[in-house]
């Protein structure tokens, strides 16, 4: 009887450390998009980047690939949001820096030319956060009100890291709402925000493969 008291005793010890802990990994992965967002705000490029997963760095890669290779037809086909971020790089970045980067460092010159917007996370913070191994969710608030959404973190070598990606379809179909409402054909709509964006109608090589000018 004594034995399994004391092991009952030392379970209810473990217990604040448990929890203690897990409120641990919840502030961490907080802080993950706390750094990440000041990073954002002030064109800190190098320092955004550390704060995002493997999966992001991965996506970013893919459209290089597609900048670099794409022809109208296939970027045409793209998703709205993969689509202007083909069209957009190949009108603001040279065709010697793309040719010469890579998927980590085309983000951090995205961000670095505003080309990440600070909207994207101006407004927004991490509320409750569920951490499940290695990876975590953490609901989307906008001026501090809930929304239904949430940011994913994947932890990787022992830090968290934001998975931007997670994000995507929610920002896809709001894009697609916008290019509804304002009653313009998709790609005049595309071709119009980059203008805007950048104060400089893109021509017609935004729609041929960076390796081909």
């Amino acid at each position: 009887m004594k034995y399994f008291t004391h092991i009952a005793f030392l379970a209810l010890l473990l217990i604040p450390t448990l929890t203690f802990s897990q409120q641990t990994e919840e502030q961490q992965v907080k802080k993950t998009f706390d750094d990440y967002k000041s990073a954002i705000l002030n064109d800190k490029g190098e320092e955004a980047v550390e704060k995002v997963d493997t999966k992001t760095i991965t996506y970013y890669g893919d459209i290089l690939g597609k900048v670099k290779t794409a022809d109208s037809v296939t970027v045409d086909k793209l998703s709205l949001m993969d689509k202007l971020m083909v069209l957009i790089i190949r009108h603001r970045i040279s065709k010697e820096e793309i040719m010469t980067t890579n998927g980590k460092q085309l983000l951090v010159t995205a961000i670095k030319m505003g080309m990440v917007g600070k909207s994207s996370v101006m407004n927004n913070e991490v509320g409750a956060v569920k951490v499940n191994g290695n990876f975590a969710s953490g609901e989307l608030l906008v001026r501090g009100q809930k929304t239904p959404l949430s940011f994913e973190f994947n932890k990787e070598n022992g830090a968290w890291k934001l998975d931007l990606t997670a994000v995507f379809p929610a920002g896809e179909a709001a894009f697609r709402q916008m290019v509804k409402q304002s009653g313009e054909a998709e790609n005049d709509y595309l071709l119009s925000l980059i203008e805007l964006t950048s104060n400089k109608e893109p021509g017609p090589e935004v729609w041929v493969p960076t390796q081909q000018r």
